[in-house]
């Protein structure tokens, strides 16, 4: 196994990342592998024990460490954060690139902040859920290798069992990388870093202002796909977004239920910055910061420089739009594009919005023809559904097939997701397990699955999530 470990973030000088050993656990026991992950990544599934899980024993050609970074978190300026309960382990390559191979709720670290270092059940499920139905969604994301229960208990509200996640991603740099070095002065710190990433994700880019367009036009894509699928992120910081374009750190996050532009879920979160609709303005003002911290290193005239980057953050909508566009027109069952397309979709959602319409099982129904079940505000579906009906018999292509490939019928619906930690606190895991295994196939899942699509009723809906970890 070591030769597949190539641990460039390591190679960084030391001021990136302090080098430390994860924190033993007491009783570390298998919760679940990812085995089909796991080959993927050229390992043997039959190593990741739940020794290695928790990082009581380390991969061969580990280099354990804890990296540094700074953000905006709610928009107020952090100058110093870091891993405080996470360890990068080391880096593997192959025919699928390179990838991080991290452990979350792993331990105290010097960045850590007074915490515990720890992570309890909940989140690590509610990660590994999440991440693995993104992924099954076919969404750029952080993905779990495995998890495991460390047989200790973690204070929070109340003692908790702990769990750690050993999670995999493209890299685990931030926007708030960047910004550390650049809050510091560290001119040559910013540039090592700017190397790196260039190299490691957008090998094509020449130099800081490609970089940030590279960045910008990740980004956008991205948060496009979110919206399409109703998933409200709920904490995007500057530290909570990789510069590779994968979606990072599922804390309070969502779907949502009842569509709603304004829907917000996190308990933090209390002025609604990052409302579902909020979303694509955030990461604007989140790539503001990366284009701020990157100035130092883009030649010529300051002035001029900076005005540059300003178009290059206003180019966000020049790939967010089409791929809005893309992404919504195949939810209707549109593949060619005509002028009135826009105001078709626009027309639905407002429709939906204003009854309250469950956003997955809404399209879903429209799959097969008929929504009016969930746009159930008077003459509202009447009045949408020629001008649709019309507009279907000019499209091309096959508006069912378009629509089925489009249209997920399983989404990690927060009640379930509750349901199955709330079992795992007692004890019992089967409900994770079997909700990870149904979201494997979100757009045709098996007949058995399918009482996992409905929509929560009134008593069963989550109004808030936490980050908890």
């Amino acid at each position: 196994m070591r030769e597949l470990f190539d641990n460039s973030y390591a190679r960084l000088p030391d001021r990136f990342y302090t080098k430390l050993p994860p924190v033993a656990v007491a009783h570390p026991q298998i919760l679940r592998v990812n085995d089909a992950l796991a080959r993927d990544l050229g390992l043997d599934p039959a190593d990741l024990t739940a020794e290695v899980l928790t990082g009581n024993v380390l991969l061969p050609g580990s280099e354990p460490l804890a990296q540094v970074y700074a953000g905006h978190q709610f928009g107020g300026w952090v100058p110093r954060l870091g891993d405080g309960r996470a360890i990068l382990l080391g880096e593997v390559t192959g025919d699928f690139g390179r990838r991080d191979i991290q452990l979350k709720g792993s331990g105290i670290t010097p960045y850590s902040r007074n915490g515990d270092g720890r992570a309890w059940l909940g989140p690590v499920m509610r990660e590994y859920i999440v991440s693995e139905a993104m992924h099954a969604l076919g969404i750029p994301t952080t993905r779990a290798l495995g998890a495991a229960l460390t047989g200790e208990g973690v204070q929070r509200e109340r003692r908790y069992p702990g769990a750690v996640l050993m999670r995999v991603a493209a890299s685990h740099i931030r926007v708030g990388t960047f910004q550390y070095f650049a809050a510091r002065g560290d001119t040559a710190g910013l540039r090592l870093l700017l190397d790196h990433c260039i190299a490691r994700h957008y090998p094509n880019a020449d130099g800081p202002m490609e970089f940030l367009a590279e960045v910008v036009a990740a980004q956008a894509r991205l948060i496009a796909q979110w919206m399409s699928i109703g998933f409200i992120h709920g904490v995007m910081n500057t530290d909570n977004m990789a510069v590779s374009g994968e979606t990072i750190d599922y804390g309070p996050c969502a779907f949502m239920d009842a569509y709603h532009p304004g829907t917000v879920f996190s308990s933090i979160d209390q002025q609604g910055r990052y409302a579902f609709q909020q979303q694509p303005n955030m990461a604007v003002w989140n790539l503001a910061q990366l284009a701020t911290a990157l100035l130092p290193l883009m030649d010529g005239d300051p002035e001029d420089a900076a005005s540059e980057a300003t178009q290059v953050l206003e180019s966000f909508a020049d790939h967010f739009s089409p791929e809005w566009m893309r992404l919504f027109r195949a939810k209707i069952g549109l593949v060619a594009q005509e002028d009135g397309d826009e105001a078709l979709i626009i027309g639905l959602m407002s429709r939906m919005a204003g009854s309250q319409a469950d956003f997955t099982a809404t399209f879903t129904a429209l799959t097969q023809g008929d929504a009016s079940a969930h746009i159930t505000d008077d003459g509202a579906w009447d009045s949408w559904a020629p001008d649709w009906t019309a507009r279907l018999a000019r499209e091309p292509d096959d508006p069912e097939a378009t629509m089925t490939k489009a249209n997920p019928v399983l989404i990690p619906r927060n009640h379930r997701v509750e349901e199955a930690i709330q079992a795992g606190i007692e004890g019992n895991h089967a409900p994770f397990h079997r909700l990870v295994d149904a979201l494997t196939r979100p757009f045709d899942p098996r007949p058995e699955d399918l009482d996992l699509a409905k929509p929560p009723k009134p008593d069963e809906r989550v109004l808030r999530t936490f980050c908890g970890t």
